[in-house]
């Protein structure tokens, strides 16, 4: 390791030399209960992403203006993609505790005012609101967990976050159809309020942060920027050829100002000392691949889930609830693929083969979703649902790993906020599309089916068109051929798809495979579910994954890799322990074997080999290190340092290597040496026991 790995000294004057490090002086019930509130936050934003799906037929039903529910979604996804750089900065510059406050404020505001409103442009603009604050939650919920907690732990406290967001995939649907069926589609909105009030008195009463500040030249006027642009292209696709034809200089104008606006925001972004979105990055050939990928990936799979349950419940006729559990194939599938690649990809180093067969079976997925009919089987549309949904997880987890491996250590945070940020721009664009076109083909479609048959009193074209529930009142021969309408509209937008989804599967045959750096083998689940570009520094990415390899190796046996590669001859329990005297200056034998669940034959079997080897003297009870004890301590804190720097590859071997990077690596390294994280197992003391 050369002089950049000092090992850690004595106990006691390491002890005195550590600076404070996030967790510090506060009790493990305390922390808990602040990740807990953080949890709640973090569950309110995930649930609004899939929880408004099935209750969107009723709430356009209710409101009118079937053509502009694409912007129920739409609308919360622009706000919160668009805000949640500037929470981020905002929230390292005043900190964060009251920027998370004010985070859950606007959202809850916005999701009362969203269960008000009486029409879909007050919903519409309510629901940006509640994305305001949705895309504040998302991430500071994630940065002040690096507050709080040491980051020996960071990996596996934020795996709860990435839990939340793989839980609320499956029961967002459910929810919402069941406050549909069983209270009112408002109380899909309504549920957040107490939930929100919970957390915001838990985070007042316990959550303290250091507090210290890190400065930010914030660049607002690229975020504005790119967020006008963004607005600008999904408002012509939404309505175009719905609200103004496809020619009028509506439709136009916003089209040539989406594409006029890239211009300053070019020039913005070149002179930015601290750019939003990064111009260099387009120049790694990798990452400018993954953008578009990810880009047709969030078109596909929001676009979709938005539109399958009004497919399930105007033209197959189930209930809310029940298009929430026929959904269910496509989130399993999704979940299963999505692990299952990720797991594959560490334990090969392999990627390449994963984006190609994702596109392709995704592609598989849209024109078999593209066959749905009204008579088709709830069997057979799970299935085209499984398909679909293991398609796109074959490629979400694998896109952000290829990111992260193609990027400079400095590059790692904004590459991966970056790749996020243009899955989250394809999703708002995925539902608009989907939406202009469904609205463009309905219309004429229930014009024909009901062409030369009278009507009942009150029933319309365009009224069958606002709302679909009129359907119902419709004698059995004109249901059927509007329901057919319905279907063909719906389906036909899987169609359209297609031609992006063939372009991402080319696009994928040109990714480069290159050696995999341990580190990266471990995406979070919040980067891979998440409609929400991801934000955290090159710092906190590195911390999060390392703490939860070294967790991950901690359950394998890891105790006995280092003390094998430092050539000493120790049962791995006896080096566990030499560590952790060597860490807190003594230790009691007995009092580790009631705190831990290690057998006390283990513990007490690695205390005599200290004392019988002469590296370990009773001190009345405890035991403490004699100076050949701190001797082999060091080197085994220097090799345990080793084998965490190697997962960074050449991150860790550049001549450049940054500071930041190597205090990283020497506090995760000072946090683990015979921590409780890292324990060794029963198996370790017998005297065959060999590594696998």
């Amino acid at each position: 390791m050369g002089q950049d790995t000092p090992g850690p000294g004595p106990g006691p004057a390491v002890a005195a030399a550590t600076p404070p490090v996030p967790g510090e002086g506060r009790t493990r019930r305390g922390v808990r209960v602040a990740i807990g509130a953080l949890l709640l936050g973090m569950l309110l934003a995930a649930l609004d992403q899939t929880i408004v799906s099935t209750a969107l037929p009723t709430i356009v039903s209710d409101l009118g203006g079937l053509e502009h529910l694409s912007w129920v979604v739409t609308a919360y996804m622009l706000a919160s993609t668009a805000a949640t750089p500037l929470w981020g900065k905002l929230g390292d510059q005043y900190g964060r505790k009251k920027l998370f406050q004010t985070a859950i404020v606007i959202f809850l505001i916005g999701s009362a005012l969203c269960g008000l409103a009486r029409n879909m442009p007050e919903l519409i603009g309510f629901r940006a609101l509640q994305g305001l604050g949705g895309g504040g939650l998302m991430v500071l919920s994630m940065a002040i967990v690096g507050d709080i907690v040491p980051p020996r732990d960071r990996g596996r406290y934020q795996g709860l976050f990435g839990a939340v967001f793989g839980g609320s995939s499956v029961l967002g649907p459910l929810l919402g159809g069941l406050f549909v069926d069983h209270l009112s589609w408002r109380w899909v909105f309504y549920v957040n309020l107490p939930i929100g009030v919970v957390a915001l008195g838990v985070i007042a009463a316990v959550l303290h942060i250091p507090a210290h500040r890190t400065r930010h030249r914030i660049d607002y006027l690229g975020t504005a920027l790119i967020a006008a642009v963004a607005t600008c292209l999904v408002l012509m696709t939404s309505l175009g050829g719905t609200t103004y034809p496809w020619v009028s200089w509506q439709i136009i104008g916003l089209g040539v100002l989406g594409v006029a606006l890239v211009v300053p925001f070019v020039l913005v972004e070149r002179r930015a000392e601290e750019p939003v979105l990064p111009l260099g990055l387009f120049r790694i050939r990798t990452f400018s691949l993954c953008s578009v990928i990810g880009f047709v990936v969030g078109f596909a799979m929001f676009g979709s889930m938005t539109y399958l349950p009004t497919f399930l419940q105007v033209v197959q006729g189930v209930s809310p609830t029940l298009s929430g559990v026929h959904m269910l194939p496509m989130v399993a599938g999704m979940l299963i693929s999505s692990v299952g690649s990720g797991q594959i990809v560490s334990r090969t180093g392999r990627y390449k083969a994963f984006p190609i067969a994702g596109t392709a079976v995704m592609t598989i997925g849209l024109l078999l979703l593209h066959r749905l009919t009204p008579t088709i089987s709830a069997t057979e549309t799970g299935l085209y649902f499984f398909v679909f949904g293991f398609g796109l997880g074959l490629v979400m987890q694998v896109l952000v790993l290829i990111v992260q491996n193609a990027v400079a250590y400095e590059n790692l945070g904004v590459a991966t906020s970056g790749a996020t940020f243009f899955r989250s721009i394809g999703a708002s664009f995925g539902v608009s599309v989907f939406g202009t076109i469904f609205a463009n083909s309905l219309g004429p479609r229930i014009t024909d089916a009901l062409a030369g048959t009278p009507l009942p009193p009150g029933v319309t074209p365009g009224g069958l068109q606002a709302d679909p529930r009129a359907v119902n009142r419709l004698p059995p021969a004109q249901r059927a051929g509007v329901l057919d309408a319905y279907s063909a509209s719906i389906t036909d937008v899987f169609l359209y798809a297609v031609p992006p989804a063939l372009v991402a599967f080319a696009l994928a045959w040109l990714l480069k495979e290159q050696p995999l750096r341990g580190s990266v083998t471990a995406p979070d689940t919040s980067e891979v579910l998440s409609s929400n570009p991801v934000e955290r520094s090159s710092r906190d990415e590195c911390a999060r994954a390392l703490s939860l390899l070294g967790s991950r190796e901690g359950r394998r046996r890891v105790y006995e890799k280092i003390t094998e590669r430092a050539g000493l001859d120790l049962q791995p329990a006896a080096s566990w322990m030499m560590l952790r005297i060597h860490r807190d200056g003594h230790a009691e034998p007995s009092l580790l074997a009631e705190r831990m669940d290690i057998p006390l034959r283990v513990i007490t079997g690695a205390a005599r080999q200290l004392e019988e080897r002469g590296l370990a003297d009773r001190l009345g009870i405890p035991l403490v290190l004699t100076e050949e004890g701190r001797r082999q301590a060091g080197l085994l804190f220097a090799v345990r340092e080793e084998m965490l720097a190697e997962l960074l590859g050449d991150w860790w071997t550049a001549k450049d290597r940054p500071h930041d990077l190597v205090a990283l690596v020497h506090e995760l390294n000072r946090e683990l040496c015979g921590s409780d994280a890292e324990q060794p197992h029963d198996g370790d003391m017998r005297p065959d026991h060999r590594l696998p």
